[in-house]
């Protein structure tokens, strides 16, 4: 059983994943430190979502294994303030605190970096009640104490490219479902981002191409997908906030541009962000029963969805 697991883990994508030989919910201090130590890891990235839903960057450089070991024990100051409308500047410290399990190595830095999301902590030391992360991580306690079970989550990350028509092998207007090259211009683009994803601790289920195919003004707009799976709520909300990271960085590197908007434009398929659930207890999935599902669907746009969407 050791050898099946540790060969599943020399597999994982994520290259931290691998090198420790564990999976990132059990990675501690110690192993941040030692696979900087031993990769070659010259800068340290933390990151977090501010008010405007962006991720946010605080760089540092390694200076020596003290400074290393005091910013990923304390964290860092912030100046809340600047990153959310709710906190005024008389009472704007807030510190951001490195979670390890969200460590991964940043795809596009020229230096080796490694990154690492945060939590907010207010002055005192304390869990800052008002930020997304910590009001999340709220919820999900609640309703395991109350139920004796997992709340697990899984999004379907739906997203325009937008780039210059080249008037080569045309795509069918609002046919793009599944649809491959030429027809389709950016499933090479998508496949490279759910490389980066999937480096980066991403559970993807797959991608393709949707429906969205349409040109304007010498522009060709072109839908695409990638679906993620089942897991702990917490960790699916970390994971679509840096595969919309990935996917922005890796489009400005092509010269494209890319939207999540739901809706661009009239007449054609807009985008959704669909957020499916599955609630687990003992490695069992409690929405079914003998395996039929037992809950109905309350909103979808798909009607092959497999898990309930709030």
């Amino acid at each position: 059983t050791n050898f099946a697991m540790n060969k599943e883990l020399i597999m994982n994508p994520n290259q931290l994943v691998a090198f420790l030989e564990k999976p990132c919910a059990e990675f501690t201090k110690e192993d941040i430190k030692r696979y900087i130590q031993q990769n070659g890891i010259r800068m340290v990235n933390f990151m977090y979502p501010a008010g405007d839903g962006r991720l946010k960057t605080l760089n540092f450089v390694i200076n020596n294994q003290a400074y290393l070991d005091a910013i990923l024990t304390c964290g860092e100051r912030v100046d809340g303030s600047s990153l959310f409308p709710f906190i005024e500047a008389g009472s704007s410290d807030l510190y951001v605190i490195p979670r390890f399990r969200t460590a991964f190595l940043d795809p596009f830095a020229e230096i080796p970096t490694l990154s690492m999301l945060c939590s907010f902590f207010n002055k005192d030391g304390e869990p800052l009640e008002s930020s997304p992360e910590h009001t999340l991580h709220k919820a999900c306690k609640a309703f395991n104490e109350v139920t004796g079970m997992e709340f697990q989550a899984m999004g379907e990350l739906e997203y325009y490219v937008i780039a210059p028509d080249t008037n080569m092998f045309e795509a069918t207007d609002q046919k793009g479902y599944h649809e491959s090259a030429p027809y389709a211009k950016f499933n090479d683009f998508r496949t490279q981002c759910m490389a980066y994803i999937a480096q980066a601790g991403g559970q993807i289920k797959y991608g393709h191409s949707e429906v969205g195919n349409f040109t304007l003004n010498g522009m060709i707009y072109e839908q695409n997908e990638i679906e993620f799976l089942p897991v702990n709520a917490e960790d699916a909300a970390d994971q679509l906030m840096i595969a919309k990271w990935i996917i922005r960085n890796l489009a400005y590197k092509h010269g494209y541009n890319i939207t999540f908007a739901p809706k661009i434009t009239t007449g054609k398929a807009g985008s959704g962000l669909h957020i499916h659930m599955r609630i687990m207890k003992d490695g069992q999935n409690q929405m079914l029963k003998e395996g039929d599902r037992k809950s109905t669907r309350l909103n979808s746009s798909h009607p092959s969805d497999s898990y309930a969407v709030f």
